[in-house]
């Protein structure tokens, strides 16, 4: 029986049915929380890496996750790879399936749904293997044994990521290609077992800036023709307008803004992503000249962070005695745009 078939039998068993109309991926109420321990004394604490954040996507769409480093979107990504295991909330794929109720098969399968584009191209493919190995190993891995259904993949793969002629790519080896190319390679083993969601980890941070539209635009691509659900991950909002059709912004472990790409770059409303915002690079020469003006301090520890909205010990525009005392909800401050911002009650 293959992990397909169990699947299906596992799903008719316990009475599961398709969602009509439910998205391609739900987080609800996600926590995920690691536990630390002091060697010889036990438990010391968690550190909050995501605490109750929710988004749904849908099939066909694009999203970008944005935040600075350690807010919480590496824990987020994997635990939508699987990887990670839910503390509280869930992450529901399809409308039914939910990753904290799989088991070893159904994981299986679930992870052959997602495809996942790294970060660092060269770090991610193996040095000891060629092109054409690097693309049979996912697929020798779920079981397709047809070496004819094999190399057609690969060949279909390889042409959708424009590196043609194929038959001169096969046989080389990571380091005989460019860091754009190593990225196409990435990107195409990440398609090759036809997933429904992309996640893309900073697909173009590693890469000159003369590649990084170019490889947006080809993602972008995969994305309307095989009509995937993408998530992508990033730091830089430069990039975002380029990619994603809502945008969602985290800062220590929580989203505090979610928006339609070109609404928030145009009016963003919570303090935190206008500091984001102006700390973008901007290709204007006068740029050099001009002083940003960006929030003081640190992001907060994730394993004590600050009572209230995590960002009031920053925030220019606090309001004593709310801000700091009680966690904002999520307010409706446009059109699919909410902010969790005591300024918007």
């Amino acid at each position: 029986m293959t992990v397909q078939d169990a699947v299906v039998q596992q799903n008719a068993l316990s009475g599961n049915e398709a969602v009509e109309n439910a998205p391609l991926l739900s987080i609800q109420n996600l926590r995920v929380w690691f536990e630390l321990r002091r060697f010889g004394f036990g438990h010391a604490g968690y550190v909050k890496a995501v605490d109750d954040v929710s988004f749904d996507l849908q099939q066909g769409e694009a999203v970008a996750v944005v935040g600075e480093s350690g807010c919480g979107k590496s824990s987020l990504m994997k635990t939508i790879l699987g990887l990670n295991r839910p503390t509280q909330g869930d992450v529901v794929f399809q409308g039914k399936y939910r990753i904290s109720q799989m088991d070893a098969n159904t994981l299986r399968w679930y992870r052959r749904q997602v495809g996942y584009v790294q970060q660092d191209p060269y770090g991610a493919l193996p040095p000891f293997m060629n092109v054409q190995r690097i693309l049979e190993e996912p697929m020798i891995v779920a079981g397709i044994k047809d070496k004819k259904e094999r190399l057609e993949r690969i060949h279909k793969a390889l042409t959708e990521v424009k590196m043609t002629p194929v038959d001169e790519f096969l046989p080389k080896f990571p380091h005989m290609i460019s860091g754009g190319q190593q990225q196409r390679v990435v990107i195409a083993r990440a398609m090759i077992l036809e997933p429904k969601l992309l996640v893309a980890d900073e697909p173009v941070s590693m890469l000159d800036a003369s590649v990084r539209v170019e490889i947006l635009k080809l993602l972008r691509g995969l994305q309307e023709s095989h009509n995937l659900g993408v998530i992508y991950i990033t730091h830089d909002l430069s990039t975002v307008r380029y990619f994603s059709e809502r945008i969602f912004v985290m800062y220590a472990g929580q989203i505090v803004e979610k928006s339609p790409v070109e609404h928030l770059l145009q009016d963003a409303k919570h303090p935190y992503t206008h500091a984001l915002l102006a700390a973008t690079s901007d290709p204007d020469a006068r740029n050099a000249e001009t002083f940003k003006e960006v929030p003081p301090g640190e992001p907060p520890s994730l394993v004590k962070p600050p009572a209230g909205c995590r960002f009031h010990p920053r925030c220019p525009h606090i309001i004593r005695g709310e801000c700091d005392v009680n966690v904002p909800p999520e307010f409706e401050v446009g059109p699919d745009h909410t902010a969790a911002c005591w300024l918007y009650k």
